[in-house]
């Protein structure tokens, strides 16, 4: 792949960290994204057995529950038909475990019981009552009273039988010094949560968590909720979606798919503030972050994981349609208010801001990206950044499908750095290298790639730094970079 002279220390290499490819599974179906953004049962039961069908019994539960789904515009996972045909193909789980919240000394477990008898987790000798469940509704359990950086097996029981097993580690304590690693990524469409080769790939690496920002799980479902909750419903009954996130804990965002439909976003026309809300809700039903309780006006969160915090914003629902391009129109006064907030009293070196849409104007002449809607805020946050020296920042951003990293220059000398990694599903988009444009340090783009971003923070040294890495589902290293946190310093 060709890339560009660039003026900060940066190596690719070739071959791959292990022998993955003999392990690699060949999908017996392809599904494009065209088809994928459609979503009829054809294409998605293709999604379903894409790497080989799931055990018969869940694959009915599914078949099943969407049929009630499409025939229901809304109803819920706790549908008594659905109940029912989870009890007919004895499915305890219609969803999870799925980790999240990963703290030093603790993280929360989600899932979504389709049964009423007594559940429990087993850590160690510990025995912990998961409490008064609802079949169809989602349960979040907390397991607190952790060592730091400590591995930890799991079961989920019930009627003293194992429904469900995973592991974890725990993050590291803010002050420890040594190294972490965060992966994250964005695109699966839907296509990539079905993906083994890709999710083999990221657990071996090890990393403390995944953050997946945006174009997830749910593809064009507009304001259909049942079909919504008939696409999670497909994504927890893959098998190899619900290994990993039963081993690595996630922090999500969403982008356009998720949310309505391509580049919609705010209360389009024909959609109401009702519409807005309940997207919100069935997004927070269906994920694990920090923040799904709070009652905030959107979707954005953020957490401290060991030397980074996690900001991820909302990108889609906080837009003011009526005043694109003007000061507030993107994030929406709210929401620009906690990020400062968030900045100002964060004390971990690194911050990790991630945006479902690109933060540079590079790309597709940002026609859906901070570019065209508010310029204004977008310098008023780096000019904050900077007048108030929050060292350690780097930008992470999605929807572009390809990877790509971009160096965002200012005035003051100073530059910000940018990944996207929208390479999750393997959808192809524009093309790799923009035109005329010195800040571009790498691109892959119509080569329908499959690869994840990794950070990994180095705190062991007098000046702690950060290097990503681009990697293939295949375990090579397509491009490996290093900052230093003088370079993240205003």
């Amino acid at each position: 792949m060709k890339r560009r002279d660039f003026l900060w220390t940066a190596s690719a290499i070739a071959g791959c960290s292990r022998c993955a490819l003999a392990d690699s599974i060949e999908p017996q179906f392809r599904v494009s994204l065209p088809e994928a953004h459609r979503g009829t049962l054809e294409i998605d039961t293709k999604l379903l057995d894409s790497y080989g069908p799931p055990p018969s019994e869940r694959r009915q539960f599914y078949l099943a529950a969407r049929e009630v789904f499409e025939r229901q515009r809304d109803t819920g996972f706790d549908d008594p038909a659905i109940l029912d045909a989870a009890r007919q193909h004895s499915i305890d789980l219609m969803g999870g475990p799925m980790l999240g919240d990963l703290r030093h000394d603790g993280v929360t477990i989600w899932m979504r019981p389709a049964t009423d008898r007594p559940l429990f987790i087993r850590l160690g000798e510990r025995l912990i009552p998961v409490g008064e469940t609802n079949p169809g509704t989602e349960v979040r359990i907390p397991l607190s009273g952790l060592n730091p950086m400590t591995q930890y097996g799991y079961q989920i029981e019930t009627d003293d039988r194992s429904i469900a097993t995973g592991s974890f580690r725990t993050a590291p304590k803010p002050d420890h010094s040594g190294s972490m690693r965060i992966a994250f990524g964005s695109c699966f469409h839907k296509i990539g949560v079905h993906n083994p080769n890709l999710f083999r790939e990221i657990i071996a690496r090890e990393p403390t968590a995944m953050m997946l920002l945006g174009d997830l799980a749910v593809d064009d479902r507009r304001d259909d909720i049942s079909m919504h909750r008939s696409d999670y419903q497909l994504r927890d009954v893959s098998q190899p979606w619900q290994h990993f996130v039963s081993q690595i804990p996630t922090y999500s965002a969403w982008d356009d798919h998720d949310y309505l439909d391509n580049d919609l976003s705010g209360i389009p026309r024909r959609f109401t503030a009702k519409d807005r809300s309940a997207l919100r809700n069935v997004w927070h039903q269906n994920w694990n972050n920090p923040s799904a309780d709070d009652d905030r006006e959107g979707i954005y969160h953020s957490t401290r994981v060991g030397p980074a915090e996690i900001i991820m914003l909302d990108t889609r629902s906080c837009r003011d349609n009526q005043r694109r391009s003007q000061r507030g129109s993107y994030l929406g006064d709210a929401q620009m208010r906690w990020l400062k907030q968030v900045l100002s009293k964060s004390t971990a070196p690194f911050k990790i801001i991630s945006s479902g849409t690109m933060w540079s104007d590079y790309v597709s002449k940002a026609k859906d990206s901070w570019g065209t809607w508010d310029t204004e805020a977008r310098e008023e946050l780096f000019d904050f950044i900077e007048s108030n020296k929050i060292a350690g920042v780097l930008l992470v951003s999605g929807d572009r499908h390809g990877a790509r990293a971009f160096r965002i220059p200012r005035s003051s000398g100073f530059q910000f750095y940018e990944f996207e990694p929208a390479t999750l599903g393997g959808a192809s988009g524009p093309e790799a290298w923009v035109d005329d444009c010195p800040e571009q340090i790498f691109g892959y783009g119509r080569d329908n790639l499959i690869a994840f971003g990794e950070f990994t923070f180095d705190t062991s040294s007098e000046e702690p730094s950060v290097t990503f890495r681009l990697i293939k589902e295949t375990g090579e290293v397509l491009e490996e970079h290093m900052l230093t946190y003088q370079q993240l310093t205003p």
